[in-house]
């Protein structure tokens, strides 16, 4: 045989056998997955648990209950009871901070806006920050009028612009911190600009934090307006279902850890400012600031019974934007990351989560990506 083709034919054996071992890693990992969900399901209906009530997962009407000498429960799934009318002291709320960072959002500035202004909170108990980076001037003004409009009305919103995009979205929630008046706050809900909360999103997820004071994270599960729009739609849907109703129900219920999807959830600031807060050294902040708080052994909550709506990408280059930067990233991520990770003083379970065995997958992707598309962002 020729000496060029049976390197060839050696490589390609090489390439098989790898594909093959990551073919069999995955499997085990979502046979695993799926039976943690198994018997996460089977223990609600043995309890009779609803599935927002995990892990201490509680309605201010059952902290209130608690602190009465009350034992009352009410069920997350009726609203006559999550919106909780009698709270006339504000000491039972918390002082929350909703950031909104934004680039160039002219088709949902308004609503995303508006949905974190019509929050069901004490005004006074609440502070939305509207973090812009908009490089278009006319699309500045609008927000910044959009934000003095609500001001008008008795809401307590701030807008902030930076005179640069260093760091992107991490640079601009970076920056958003460092505000003298985020201080007072012990909360920080982070909304994309295309995610519109339902009024009662903070009733919801804030006493789970209240509650548990090792919880660092409450994430909430994604809605998709126009999942119907077309085929791509209903695939990314399919895709994202698995996503929150097994990974991140599965790390929730086993490990109290899961990838934060870096929207639509609510940290604990002091765990956010334990852990170094935000970094740009990757496009997947989110990622990178769950992984750092894993690792100093906080714990994170995901509440599937609570939504949020956002819109899913419809067009091709949209999609392969978004599915680049959620592939490459976490790669860079793992090859930053990793001896850290392997070297953390946590339970080999808890390590086994942190890198699970899609992550070779993700290094070949972060690869093909390179070579058809050049190289990507990260930093």
């Amino acid at each position: 045989m020729d000496p060029a083709v049976a390197v060839v034919v050696l490589v390609l054996q090489l390439v098989v056998k790898l594909c093959l071992a990551m073919s069999i890693m995955l499997f085990l990992e979502k046979l695993y997955i799926a039976a943690v969900v198994a018997s996460v399901k089977i223990i609600r209906l043995l309890r009779k648990l609803p599935a927002a009530r995990m892990y201490n997962g509680t309605s201010f009407h059952a902290l209130r209950g608690h602190d009465h000498g009350d034992d009352r429960l009410h069920d997350h799934g009726d609203e006559s009871g999550i919106m909780v009318d009698d709270l006339e002291a504000n000491h039972h709320h918390p002082m929350v901070l909703v950031q909104i960072p934004m680039f160039n959002e002219k088709q949902v500035y308004e609503l995303s806006i508006g949905a974190a202004c019509g929050l069901s909170w004490p005004s006074d108990r609440l502070i939305v920050q509207v973090l812009d980076d908009s490089t278009d001037p006319a699309i500045k003004r609008l927000v910044k009028t959009e934000c003095r409009r609500w001001e008008s009305k008795g809401v307590n919103i701030k807008y902030e612009a930076r005179e640069n995009r260093n760091g992107y979205k991490a640079g601009n929630l970076k920056r958003g911190m460092k505000h003298s008046y985020v201080k007072q706050c012990e909360y920080v809900a982070i909304f994309d600009a295309d995610f519109q909360p339902e009024p009662n999103f903070l009733r919801l997820t804030v006493p789970s934090l209240l509650r548990d004071p090792d919880i660092a994270l409450v994430q909430s599960r994604w809605s998709f307006v126009n999942a119907d729009e077309c085929l791509m739609t209903r695939m990314q849907e399919m895709s994202l279902d698995y996503h929150f109703n097994i990974e991140q129900q599965a790390g929730s219920s086993t490990y109290a850890f899961f990838g934060f999807n870096g929207t639509a959830g609510v940290w604990r600031i002091s765990a956010l400012n334990e852990v170094g807060g935000w970094k740009d050294r990757t496009t997947v902040e989110d990622m990178d600031l769950a992984v750092r708080a894993g690792l100093k052994g906080w714990k994170f909550l995901y509440l599937g019974d609570v939504k949020v709506k956002n819109e899913l990408p419809s067009t091709f280059k949209a999609y392969r934007n978004q599915q680049h930067r959620w592939s490459c990233g976490p790669a860079n991520l793992f090859r930053k990351m990793g001896p850290q990770i392997l070297t953390a003083k946590v339970s080999l379970a808890i390590s086994f989560h942190l890198l699970p065995p899609r992550m070779p997958l993700l290094l070949c992707f972060h690869i093909c990506f390179f070579l058809l598309d050049g190289p990507s962002n990260d930093r």
